[in-house]
């Protein structure tokens, strides 16, 4: 027997939008319904005509209405909310200021960091959001790497963040992660000469313009280094945790060393919850692990720094292939070794849960 429409009405409430992470009966964005016979057909209002993930969202209605047994088709119209609706929605969403700093946030935010280019922080931060999200988490990346940025290419993202009611903006996925980024407003070859007041404001923008709807983990790709954007950061994420991102050789601990530290000094005071060794060898054909950049260095940091050494990396080309082509090793070779470490990294941080904690101290003005 065919659903009623009762029960179709009830199963398209019940859809999470996927990029408001509500439901559309929450929303009230779920419209009329109408069943003949195994025939449904379905109607959704979209916040706006730019929608960025429409597919997603028909994904979503087709297997709740198909879960409901003996419907044979199924039609999805699309309606654009008129101005008001739309404005009380974005009422309803917009919080105007930063969410991640609220006491009562959920959110755990994540400050993927390095002491220098070249260590594959990048690939480390997309790929590890992406196990996360595989656990079942809602993830968000920010790539705060102004200079350098690189994960939009990384993750295949080449649409814009949509804009809706001139206040909100909703950011792209791609793979069930949001991201926002400076690559979506500057072209590859567009240089980005900033100074810390520019770069301060850019940040706040990405963590109160920018939706993200209470994500359990928020993921920063930090620029290498230390700077402005680590104490802007420290100022807006009062509640972050760090994670140091190195290489096995001693020079690029050493240098990491000082990223662990800067988080550590009272300029900051953010906790370092661990060290990720990344390119930590090389298995050939024969199976034999082969150290390309030496040996220890990861556990070496982590002794210095006082803090536990989550886990390696292996050096795989699969991926640093993956980040040139949008196909993170993640998505592309799911069983692979590379893949396995990272599923490890994530379910250790998600295990590993800290003391929520702040820091009233750090006022950034």
């Amino acid at each position: 027997m065919p659903p009623s429409e009762a029960q179709v009405s009830e199963a398209l409430a019940a859809v999470r939008e996927p990029v408001l992470h509500r439901t559309l009966g929450e929303l009230g964005l779920a419209g009329p319904v109408s069943v003949t016979g195994g025939t449904v057909e379905a109607t959704v209002f979209l916040i706006t005509d730019e929608h960025p993930s429409v597919e997603d969202l028909d994904a979503r209605i087709f297997d709740a209405v198909a879960a409901l047994g003996d419907v044979q088709h199924i039609t999805v119209h699309h309606a654009i909310l008129d101005d008001e609706r739309r404005r009380l929605i974005v009422d309803q969403l917009h919080v105007g200021h930063i969410p991640f700093g609220d006491p009562g946030s959920r959110t755990r935010v994540l400050l993927i960091s390095s002491g220098k280019g070249g260590v594959g922080k990048s690939s480390v931060t997309v790929n590890l959001a992406l196990a996360l999200s595989r656990l079942g988490r809602q993830v968000a990346i920010v790539d705060a790497d102004v200079w350098g940025f690189s994960v939009p290419a990384m993750l295949g993202l080449e649409h814009a963040p949509t804009l809706v009611d001139n206040r909100m903006i909703l950011p792209p996925s791609a793979h069930g992660v949001s991201v926002a980024s400076i690559g979506f407003f500057v072209t590859e070859d567009q240089p980005i000469v900033w100074r810390g007041p520019m770069l301060h404001k850019a940040l706040e923008q990405f963590l109160s313009d920018f939706y993200w709807g209470n994500p359990d983990y928020l993921v920063v790709d930090m620029p290498p280094g230390t700077g402005d954007i680590a104490i802007s950061l420290a100022g807006f994420l009062p509640s972050a945790e760090a994670y140091v991102v190195t290489t096995p050789q001693p020079a690029a601990q050493r240098v990491a060393q000082r990223a662990g530290l800067m988080f550590q000094s009272s300029h900051v005071k953010i906790p370092v919850r661990g060290v990720i060794e990344n390119m930590s060898w090389f298995t050939g054909d024969d199976g034999k692990r082969y150290e390309l950049f030496g040996a220890g260095g990861g556990q070496q940091l982590a002794e210095r720094l006082d803090v536990p050494f989550v886990g390696q990396v292996p050096f795989v080309p699969e991926l640093r292939e993956g980040g040139d082509t949008g196909r993170p090793i993640l998505v592309e070779d799911p069983d692979s070794e590379s893949a396995k470490a990272f599923v490890h990294l994530a379910e250790w941080i998600d295990e590993h849960k800290p003391t929520r904690r702040r820091n009233p101290a750090l006022k950034i003005s």
